[in-house]
């Protein structure tokens, strides 16, 4: 005997989202795939890191930083409306800074400086990783190829920027004293940067997706974006088990921080 099939209920598999819903599916990517939850992240936060590890970190990290205005001069050229170019070009400004010595990549410099890095070391690039240097040629290609949508929709990691930014800051007071204060300037100015910068993507993106395509689109923008920054913790966490700094050492790493730079 057959039985028969329940009718199906709710919207075809095509209809768009809800607004609602389509912003809940942003957040739930940004929350769930953001790389504070790369072990890497969770061992920084928790204190785990030697100083060899921390300067690792920032200096592949600045790698991502100083490429940051770069991708956002691309989404700009997509603009077709002064407001929005406007917009956005403020992001430009917020990291290349509107003077010499200003803006988040100044900013970057000085923490490296506070670790104990070189400057010059850190602008030549010489120490940055190929895994590194792969994830973030991906992204700025991503931005520089993809329709402004979705290279909005990418930068909404910075949905889940502000809270970490917060961790982050309580993190190196707490187990990585022997950085200067002044070098987490950069830390600090990116809560309500971050902030203002996510709301306006999000208000961008909830607009600009009104079909389901676009709208699935604009998650996997976003998760690729995720995916990014997770590779690039990946290369250094790598780069210290190769080293001999990293997992394995979690049991010295906090002394080392403690007694400072040696």
């Amino acid at each position: 005997m057959t039985t028969a099939l329940a009718p199906r209920t709710g919207p075809p598999a095509t209809e768009p989202w809800s607004p609602a819903e389509f912003e809940g599916r942003l957040r739930a990517v940004a929350r769930e795939r953001y790389h504070d939850r790369h072990p890497f992240n969770v061992r920084m936060h928790e204190g785990d890191l030697d100083p060899a590890e921390v300067r690792a970190w920032i200096t592949n990290r600045f790698h991502y930083q100083r490429y940051i205005p770069v991708k956002d001069a691309l989404i700009i050229a997509k603009l077709d409306e002064p407001r929005l170019r406007r917009m956005w070009l403020r992001r430009i400004e917020d990291h290349d800074g509107r003077a010499e010595g200003e803006g988040g990549i100044e900013r970057w410099l000085r923490l490296g400086e506070a670790a104990g890095l070189d400057r010059r070391s850190l602008l030549a690039g010489e120490a940055v990783l190929p895994g590194v240097r792969l994830a973030v040629d991906g992204y700025v290609n991503f931005c520089r190829l993809r329709p402004p949508l979705e290279a909005v929709a990418a930068s909404l990691t910075e949905l889940t920027a502000p809270d970490l930014m917060r961790l982050r800051i309580d993190a190196f007071e707490r187990h990585y004293s022997w950085i200067a204060p002044e070098g987490l300037a950069y830390f600090r100015t990116r809560v309500d940067q971050g902030r203002r910068d996510s709301t306006e993507a999000l208000a961008l993106v909830l607009d600009w997706a009104r079909t389901r395509e676009d709208q699935e689109r604009a998650v996997a923008a976003l998760s690729f974006k995720c995916e990014v920054l997770w590779s690039l913790l990946d290369a250094v966490q790598q780069h210290g088990a190769d080293t001999g700094n990293g997992a394995g050492n979690q049991g010295r790493s906090r002394r080392d921080g403690r007694r400072g730079r040696g």
